[in-house]
């Protein structure tokens, strides 16, 4: 809990002026309700209005609008805040983040954030609930201090109350929190695959699998709503209980003639501010949630993001090295083309992260022209190396911005990965918003390939790039590689023994190593390495 706190302190540092003004309001306010019974009672007892009593309440209603709007803008910023955190920190350690599934990235990011946003309204309003108490128990002390030992008991009791709902409330909201993470990422993962379920008929044994831990999500929310409305029924008891006791023991004070009927009207409204605290159980319940939602939030925090350093890179053909990594070495020298070879799941995409420093080695280092990875600014880098994925994920507005931005090549590019063929075919060509151009797997594929030759850089990285293209495209796209672009220094994943053939050199990966390296045509000699091409071997 303590990192999630330190995050809750955070937003609330970061949420503007308006905890202030919300800590202001509900003091003022709750000053102003604290000189009502003690005016009322003057004025019952003089038989007069004084103006002080209207002024009173007009603070009271200023003070409270100005909580309103001031409550709503604290959580908005506050959570805003921790989502911009969120976003940044995971789009910033990347491969780092693999820990968390989707789903439960986007469940805190989202939903968790906001609940922890809401902690510095919480507090802000629960603690403003002890200027009426304390001022309570020190008005019943100066109109008889008898009746300030039955109010100061009751407030000792409820304190006690809702500590214990704090501790419990937040043990049940993180369970339950958990659980909805669980659907969060079966649902996400489920919608992935929601061609392929569609397909195969499985929607309802998917639902079923998605929806699986909904019993557990109920028994979660039914123990936190049992604990609520216990810790309600307690502390509502006391406002009640409270003020009989108070006004028992002030009626006996008024017989004897020692309080007036307005110090006796005066007791027992302070009786009722002072058990006000009991009415924090919906403030501390609050949070209870912000506080187990913050350490969700936390955890993801704590993952640490990707360092980078401040050198630049030199001028340079683009070469890659690979010392002492657990994969094992190698050098691919500058403008040539690599191609990875291996079965599914041998590590060959372990070796293309780790080319661009999508990842760091767990030994070992990766240089490119010399400068080891980690040393270089995450500009350097960044402009050095070039990715084209499998699903590429399309960033900007329109298609021409999903492949490039300033004085990128876009149509050269678009012509290289066969992508100006549908994209003249867009409604507006490449000023379409993405959202209007409907693509299949191949088509994004093609302007992810797009996007990667745009912009010069000395070292192309194609992970699966082509594996939905067919085989003509696919030809078309490798000749770019070996044409026109031929000058880079590329690393390939290689699905077919053409590509494969075409390459430079070939590096065959088997179970997380280098197993071993050549041109194609060594290496076709070895039968494992033809049935790496077998089919579904890759």
């Amino acid at each position: 809990m303590r990192d999630g706190d330190r995050l809750m302190a955070g937003a609330a540092r970061h949420s503007g002026p308006w905890p202030f003004l919300l800590a202001l309001a509900a003091v003022s306010g709750a000053a102003a309700e604290l000189a009502m019974p003690y005016l009322i009672g003057r004025s019952i007892d003089t038989g007069g209005a004084p103006g002080w009593l209207i002024a009173a309440v007009a603070v009271v209603i200023g003070c409270e609008c100005l909580a309103v709007l001031a409550r709503g803008l604290t959580g908005a910023r506050a959570a805003a805040w921790i989502r911009r955190a969120v976003v940044r920190h995971v789009l910033g350690a990347g491969t780092l983040m693999r820990a968390h599934a989707p789903g439960e990235l986007t469940l805190r990011a989202g939903l968790n954030a906001d609940e922890a946003g809401r902690a510095p309204e919480a507090v802000v309003s629960a603690v403003a609930l002890v200027v009426p108490t304390a001022g309570a128990l020190i008005a019943l002390t100066l109109i008889d201090p008898r009746l300030t030992l039955a109010l100061g008991a009751g407030i000792v009791a409820i304190v006690l109350i809702l500590r214990a709902f704090l501790r419990t409330g937040g043990a049940l909201s993180g369970a339950y929190q958990e659980v909805q993470g669980r659907i969060a990422a079966r649902l996400a993962e489920a919608l992935t695959g929601a061609r392929t379920i569609a397909a195969a008929g499985t929607a309802e044994r998917e639902a079923g699998r998605v929806l699986a831990p909904l019993p557990e999500l109920r028994a979660h929310g039914l123990a936190l709503w049992r604990a609520t409305a216990a810790a309600g029924v307690r502390a509502g008891v006391m406002t009640p209980v409270l003020e009989v006791a108070v006004l028992a023991a002030g009626g006996w004070l008024l017989a004897a003639g020692q309080l007036t009927v307005g110090e006796l009207y005066a007791a027992a409204r302070y009786a009722v501010l002072g058990s006000a605290l009991g009415g924090a159980l919906g403030y501390v319940g609050q949070l209870a949630r912000a506080r187990s939602a913050a350490s969700r939030v936390a955890e993801v925090l704590a993952v640490p993001p990707m360092t980078y350093g401040t050198r630049e890179l030199p001028p340079g053909p683009g070469t890659l090295e690979f010392r002492d990594v657990p994969a094992g070495d190698l050098v691919v020298a500058g403008g040539t083309c690599v191609a990875l070879v291996g079965r599914s799941g041998a590590g060959k995409t372990m070796l293309a992260e780790l080319a661009g420093r999508l990842r760091d080695p767990e030994h070992g280092t990766v240089l490119i022209d010399g400068v080891p990875l980690p040393e270089l600014s995450r500009r350097s880098l960044r402009a050095a190396v070039a990715y084209a994925f499998e699903r590429p994920a399309l960033l900007g507005e329109t298609v021409g911005a999903a492949i490039g931005m300033g004085g990128a090549d876009i149509g050269g590019a678009a012509r290289a990965a066969q992508a100006d063929s549908f994209v003249r075919l867009l409604p507006d060509g490449f000023a379409t918003p993405l959202a209007a151009a409907p693509m299949s797997g191949g088509e994004r594929q093609r302007l992810g390939l797009a996007r990667a030759l745009a912009a010069p850089r000395r070292l192309l990285v194609l992970d699966d790039a082509t594996s939905s293209l067919d085989t003509v495209t696919e030809r078309r796209v490798s000749d770019a590689l070996f044409g026109q672009y031929g000058g880079r220094t590329r690393l390939v994943v290689a699905h077919r023994a053409t590509t494969a053939a075409r390459a430079d050199r070939v590096v065959w990966v088997e179970e997380g190593r280098i197993r071993a390296a050549g041109t194609h045509g060594e290496l076709w000699r070895e039968p494992g390495y033809r049935a790496v091409f077998a089919e579904g071997a890759l």
